[in-house]
């Protein structure tokens, strides 16, 4: 089986732009990754999510864990079979959902024992569990056990959090295995402070895995101390290697880390905008909820080429939305993620070219007058 491994092709101060290739297909750096949390993108057929341009989805080990059950779906053929992707698949490791979901969770060094959202059974999580489950799904890049505290935290517990998580990466990587044409990411912890950052990040290199995620962030810190950290934490992780901004974000939140050094990223946003009226376009975010649609013959972006905006108006989604309809949320959803994908392709060509400075300015320039009214 081929393996998998990371070219970068060129790079623009910190941006860069590259392919990982892996069994299933390659993915164009920087991606972005739509979330389809279990074994979905919701709203969305597995081929209209590929038509958007996605090369890469993130599924959620905690969810599908619960339901409907890794063994499950391990004899229906693994996630790829069972949710009809042929292409390659990220896992999360769990971590996050446990610390912001579970009930009654209790934090020991060998794990996380915890009660389901869902029915209130009781689980145990830990990083050998979660290879385990993350082998049964099948994943392409497997993400280390990690545990991931909600910010402002305490600068002890979250020190404690880190080397906690670092031990925990140690027995993933031990726990994964040898699985020629599959990656185990690490993951950096350390909240917002340099020196702890650092500390995983030496940890990290010492253990040694195919990809590197910066996590911890976008938990409650804001932009500008996430910014902060972007500033230094990808610089701290190989060059050789990709590099994961865990949950992020909206689109300045991506542009501003690709700017930075990040490779790949995930977020809920798209998908769950579509589903409560907004849509992202080049001039801002669009609320079709709002009544000065109701009359607009406009698309929501004249230069976007996805359905919603090459077959329906303003006023058509602003209708079906206040009705209810469910082609609304597949409409809007659609649009959301063919506009993440286009962005992340805008720039992968500006960093390719050298103008990545440019085409940021222009990208903050359009923006702002997303919802304003035809004249």
């Amino acid at each position: 089986m081929a393996g998998f491994s990371f070219t970068l092709n060129a790079t623009d101060g910190a941006a860069r732009t590259g392919v990982i290739s892996t069994p299933r297909g390659q993915i164009r750096t920087p991606a972005f990754m739509p979330v389809g949390t279990a074994a979905t993108v919701k709203a969305m057929l597995p081929e209209s999510v590929a038509a958007t341009g996605a090369d890469i989805l993130l599924g959620n080990t905690y969810h599908l864990m619960l339901r409907p059950g890794a063994e499950r779906i391990d004899r229906l053929g693994g996630l790829h079979r069972f949710m009809n992707w042929d292409r390659p698949i990220l896992t999360d490791s769990g971590g996050f959902q446990v610390m912001s979901l579970s009930e009654l969770r209790k934090l020991t060094e060998k794990g996380v024992t915890f009660r389901s959202h869902i029915d209130g059974s009781r689980h145990e999580l830990t990083p050998e569990r979660s290879m385990a489950i993350q082998r049964l799904l099948g994943s392409d890049i497997v993400m280390a056990f990690d545990e991931c505290p909600a910010l402002p935290a305490d600068a002890r517990a979250v020190a404690d959090s880190m080397r906690l998580s670092m031990r925990w990466a140690a027995r993933s990587k031990a726990a994964f295995g040898d699985r020629p044409g599959h990656a185990l990411f690490g993951i950096q912890q350390g909240g917002v402070t340099h020196e702890l950052r650092a500390e995983s990040a030496e940890k990290l290199r010492e253990i040694g895995f195919d990809g590197y995620a910066i996590g911890g962030l976008a938990v409650g810190e804001g932009q500008d101390a996430m910014f902060g950290v972007l500033d230094y934490a990808p610089g701290m992780l190989p060059a050789d290697r990709p590099r994961y901004l865990m949950g992020v974000g909206k689109p300045d939140d991506i542009v501003g880390a690709v700017r930075r050094g990040v490779d790949m990223m995930d977020c809920v946003l798209p998908s769950r905008s579509g589903r409560t009226g907004q849509a992202f376009t080049r001039r801002g975010v669009v609320n079709i909820k709002n009544a000065r649609h109701q009359d607009d013959p406009r698309p929501l972006d004249e230069e976007c080429g996805c359905p919603a905006c090459r077959g329906y108006a303003r006023a058509y989604l602003h209708h079906v939305f206040r009705s209810g309809e469910i082609i609304a949320s597949m409409l809007l959803t659609w649009h959301n993620l063919h506009y993440y994908q286009e962005l992340m392709a805008g720039m992968r060509d500006a960093i390719a070219a050298g103008r990545f400075g440019a085409w940021e300015a222009e990208f903050h320039a359009a923006r702002g007058e997303g919802d304003i009214a035809p004249q």
